[in-house]
């Protein structure tokens, strides 16, 4: 019986539907602050779905996004408060692991952004240093190039954790990293650091099978979590985007989706899930496959 690890679905887009607020560059960060609970609430509800993973809500408390909206000096506080959420919704349905996020630094989908190694390694480095504890793995997200990749891997590696790399690839062409770097160009990078996982994640889910017959390649467990929007646009990468420059997609119904997370099954993927655009339902429907298909969510 193959073992599939079932992640969550979005974490950030899930939160900031329920908080109601305004939207900001900080986009669910700001939700922990003015609604205590509501993170705790949708980790829960993703364990009910089926999810064995809770991936913490701290993809973008990161001191250079903090910093810009003024407020750096809460930098380990919501940490903190996002780990603590995170384990307690795990100590209330009593299973499953946490993973912490780790996401881009300067904003998502702009490698251009991407400090230098030298630079980012350190930076990474204190994210990780302070979730560490208290997660089960490290989910480095959206990686978008080459020298983020490598960054990120160079600053959490001595973290004592298990450290699983998420990529992001072109809406276009799942061939090929949001830099324009090929997939394949990461062969090395892996080779080099090590990860216990490989995965896709926040692209359209059209484009995950040709990044996964790639990565499938490299020796290690692989698999994919796909977004719902229609496309990343440009509005969305200019400098302090909101999420409303972004489209959702009509059509990606749970069952559509499903159906996409079972063809990368098919493929040989052995950790899927959903990203932004994707809720609980989803993450239900895909227990419900893979239950049915005879496989252990694990």
């Amino acid at each position: 019986m193959t073992a599939i690890t079932l992640l969550d679905g979005g974490i950030g887009q899930e939160i900031v539907k329920r908080a109601g607020a305004p939207l900001t560059p900080l986009w669910s960060t700001s939700s922990m602050i003015d609604r205590p609970g509501i993170v705790r609430e949708v980790h829960e509800q993703y364990f009910d779905a089926g999810a064995t993973i809770a991936t913490t809500n701290t993809y973008c408390v990161h001191r250079d996004r903090l910093a810009a909206a003024g407020i750096e000096d809460r930098f380990g506080a919501l940490l903190d408060q996002a780990m603590a959420e995170a384990q307690a919704a795990k100590r209330k349905t009593g299973a499953g692991r946490i993973a912490a996020s780790i996401g881009p630094l300067g904003a998502s989908y702009r490698p251009d952004l991407c400090p230098p190694v030298r630079a980012a390694a350190p930076m990474f480095k204190e994210v990780a240093a302070r979730l560490t504890e208290g997660a089960d793995l490290l989910l480095c997200e959206t990686v978008a190039s080459l020298r983020h990749a490598a960054g990120v891997l160079t600053g959490v590696g001595d973290c004592g954790l298990p450290v699983w790399l998420a990529v992001t690839v072109s809406d276009d062409d799942g061939t090929k990293l949001r830099s324009g770097e090929p997939v394949s160009a990461l062969a090395e990078i892996i080779d080099e650091f090590a990860p216990e996982a490989i995965m896709v994640n926040c692209a359209v889910p059209e484009v995950m099978a040709p990044a996964l017959a790639i990565i499938g390649n490299f020796g290690k467990p692989f698999g994919a979590y796909a977004n719902g929007f229609s496309r990343i646009s440009d509005a969305f990468l200019e400098d302090r985007p909101t999420v409303d420059a972004l489209e959702a997609r009509a059509d990606l119904n749970p069952a559509k989706y499903a159906d996409f997370a079972m063809r990368w099954v098919g493929m040989g993927a052995t950790i899927v899930g959903g990203c932004c655009e994707t809720g609980p339902a989803h993450i239900a429907e895909i227990a419900r496959r893979l239950d049915r298909g005879g496989f252990a969510i694990v």
